[in-house]
Parts: C-alpha cells; structure tokens; sequence
C-alpha cells in the first residue's frame, strides 16, 4: 500500500501542471506549415535532440525495475548494453543519411525506394509498433494507485495529460515537455539512490544480501539468452523515434552526435536503476510482484516530499514515451494513412490530418488498455514478431547495395511476419531445446534469406543484361 501524504500529492499534481503548462507555452507560436508541425521546423538543436531522445527512452520504467530485480546486473547486460552498441552504429551509418533525406516518417522512405505497397505496408507495422496504449496503461495505474480511481476514468485523465498540449504544439511540445520530464526522472532515481544507499549503509549490503548471480553479469542465464536480446535490439535501426529525430535536428551533425550523447545519458540512467533495483531485491526479497520493484522500495527508504518528488519522476518516465509515442502514432495516421491514400493528398492539410490521428490513435490506446490490460506483453509479443520485418527494408531504402526489388521486398516483410507468427504458435509442441528459438529469431532468419535471395537474383540478372 502507498502512504504519500498531503505534500506527495501536491508535487504529483504540481508536476502535471508543469507539464502541460510547458506543453502549452512551446506550442504558442507556429506557422501551419507541416515541418514546423511535424517536425519543429527542422531546427531541433543538439541540446533539445539529446534531452528528448534519452527521455523517451524509459517508458517502461516498471518492467526495468522488475527486470532488475528478477536478473539484477543481466538487466543491464540485456536492456543497455546492446541498445548502446546498436545505438552507436546507427549515428555512424544513418543518422546522416535521414537527416539529408529531410522526409517525415519511415514509410516515407519505403514509398520513395520501394513504391506505395511497401510504403503502406511498413505504416502497418509502424503504427502497431509506437501504439502509446501500454505507457497510457501505466501512468493510468498508477493514478489509481494513487488517487483511488476507476481505470477508465484514470485511462481518461492519462490520455488528456499526454495528448492535450500536443494538438496545439505538436512536436515542439513534444520536445519541451521531454525537456521537463529529463531532469525530474534523473533527480527522482538519484534520490532513490541516495536514499538506499543512506537506509542500508553501503555496497558491501548488497553482496551479503544477493543471489551470486544478481551480481554476475550472465545473471545465471545462457549465451543464447543475452543474444537474443541482442538480436532484439535491431530494433534501433527501425526505431520511428529516432528517424523522427534525425528529421527533425538543425543538421544531420546534431542527430550523429545527439546520439551518441544520449548513449552517455542512457549508460548514466541505466546505473541508477539497475543499482535501485538490486537494492529493491536485497530490501524487500519476497516480493510477489516484482513489477512494483521501484514503488514499495520507495516506500520503504524515502521520507514524505522527496517520496512524492520520485513519484512524479516515475510518472515523467511514462509519460515522456506516452506522448512521443501518441505523436508518432498521429503522424502515421495522418501522413502515412490519411494523406497518401487520399485523391487528392494535400501537404499543407497534414497538420489537420495529424490532429484526427491524435484523436484515433488516443481512443484506440483507451481502448486497448482498457480491454486488454496486459497489453505491456501483447506489445513486446507484436514487437518481437514485427520487428523482423522491417529492419533490413529500412536499411537497404539508405544503402542502395543491399537494395531488392520491389516484390522482393513486400514478400520478405510478410513472410518474415508469417514465419514468426507461426512459430509463435507452434513451437510448445517441440519437447526439445528448439521450443527455446524466439519467433523473433525465426522471423529474421527468413527476413535474411529472401533479402539475400533477392540480392542474389539481382546481381544475376545484373551480369546477364551486361552480356
């Protein structure tokens, strides 16, 4: 149970009134043309670029601190390491190219290389992969939590607090309140571990008080565990948030070192939490819920007022992804939806097509999280089955090289999917170790084939037509 008292409530509900009322102020002044809109102007400094990319990062802080404390430094093995490496080399390879490419989202890019089928296509999967319903769900229960209301009505008040500044502000908005968000979610974790640090006087607590493998870095898992993780983190080459970054920044300079700055921040951040999670295990190590690792660790180490100033920092961290997450899933609608299916697509009504798609993509994540409420896991499922298909289409759209044809290219996007969904279901009746196979692992196995296959036949057909 929470005990947070007056002045808890009053920085929580201090802390919303920030947020929105900066949302406000950095959407006051705009013209109606869709780069200011979209993508503020594409005139996002270094700054702005490294504060937003690391803060949107962290959504599902809930789900670090329960990984934390079941795996304690595995966590950070699996959940940083691989995003930094993955990270750094898209800032060497891409960061430049999109930022040149001065489009506005994925699909865009696949529509220039591949034509509308794949440009279509690939706005499937990325609005299934940024739907905001699982961070809408979390700050949703924690304002239940709190406050002791139904989930619909604290889904209701979760979705006003994300998207209201948004219709007006659009991705400046986005940017300013990240900037809020940045700085309230290291004060909060800092305090966290000050704190711990304080109740339990020093490291040598947690080596006493661990499993051995909480402090190894393997955590007691396989090989093939850490590695799949890694294949998972791919992912960050087909990340819409960060291509929507790269459009947005003041050169492709900024978004190249945006980047790697923020891995610094990332690296920063990931050490707080992993260090509070393993105090969490050693503190309270019966816990039948490790998803709230963070919220009863803080109930035990932290006195009234800072308490309430981390619980407004661990609602910073959702909410920051939540209405990233809403604005990239508006801009799919309208830009990739909307906009080019329409007869007669008109670039300077995309704002207005944006404003509809923040109102579907809100009553859609509304929805999901209410009807579904362990959407969090539906999301990685979609994720890791997903993922596959579109990674290697979106590098090969910047590297002409690894460039298919056409139809080469829609077959690999949906039989990677097919492949990956079939295992998903098939794979229990396998009695050995290859029931352990990921299906994201299967979907990119299949997703490299037929690229390669492709390339392949390309060359051939290459070396024929020069005869």
């Amino acid at each position: 149970m929470l005990s947070l008292n007056f002045f808890d409530i009053l920085i929580i509900i201090l802390f919303f009134a920030v947020v929105i009322g900066v949302g406000f102020w950095a959407g006051r002044k705009f013209s109606n043309e869709p780069e200011d809109y979209l993508l503020s102007g594409r005139k996002v400094g270094l700054t702005l670029f490294v504060l937003t990319t690391v803060s949107t990062w962290y959504g599902g802080i809930l789900g670090v601190g329960e990984f934390a404390y079941s795996y304690g430094i595995l966590s950070w093995v699996t959940q940083g390491l691989p995003y930094y490496f993955f990270a750094f080399l898209f800032a060497i390879f891409f960061a430049k190219k999109i930022r040149a490419a001065s489009l506005f989202t994925i699909p865009d890019k696949l529509t220039e290389v591949y034509g509308k089928e794949a440009g279509l296509l690939s706005a499937v999967i990325v609005f299934l992969l940024v739907s905001p319903a699982p961070y809408i769900l979390m700050t949703a229960n924690l304002l239940s939590l709190i406050f002791n209301i139904e989930l619909i009505t604290a889904l209701i008040i979760s979705l006003l607090i994300s998207v209201a500044y948004l219709f007006k502000g659009g991705y400046r908005a986005d940017l300013y309140t990240d900037v809020v968000q940045f700085f309230l979610m290291f004060a909060g974790f800092i305090l966290l571990l000050i704190f711990s640090y304080n109740h339990t006087g020093g490291t040598e607590f947690l080596k006493n008080n661990l499993p051995a493998e909480h402090l190894s870095f393997d955590g007691g898992t396989s090989f093939g565990f850490i590695l799949i993780w890694f294949f998972i983190a791919m992912w960050t080459f087909a990340d819409p948030g960060f291509h929507q970054r790269c459009y947005a920044a003041k050169s492709g300079s900024v978004a190249m070192k945006g980047i790697i700055i923020s891995i610094f921040f990332w690296f920063l951040f990931d050490f707080l939490t992993t260090t509070t999670g393993l105090y969490s295990r050693a503190l309270l190590p019966d816990l039948e819920t490790p998803v709230s690792a963070y919220p009863l660790l803080s109930e035990l180490v932290l006195p009234h007022g800072v308490k309430g100033i981390f619980y407004a920092a661990m609602f910073a961290t959702i909410l920051s992804t939540a209405n990233s997450f809403l604005f990239l899933s508006a801009t799919t609608i309208g830009r990739d939806f909307i906009f080019r299916l329409s007869q007669n697509p008109d670039e300077r009504k995309l704002k207005s097509y944006t404003v509809v798609g923040l109102f579907i993509s809100g009553i859609i994540a509304i929805i999901l999280a209410y009807l579904i409420p362990s959407v969090i896991e539906i999301w990685y499922t979609i994720g890791s089955l997903l993922i596959p298909s579109i990674i290697l289409p979106v590098i090969s759209s910047y590297y002409i090289k690894f460039k298919v044809s056409k139809k080469i290219i829609i077959t690999e996007m949906i039989l990677s999917f097919a492949a990956g969904i079939t295992w998903y279901f098939i794979r229990d009746i396998f009695n050995s170790d290859l029931s352990l196979i990921e299906p994201m692992l299967v979907g990119l196995v299949i997703s490299l084939l037929i690229h390669s296959a492709g390339l392949l036949a390309g060359k051939i057909f290459s070396s024929e037509e020069i005869r």
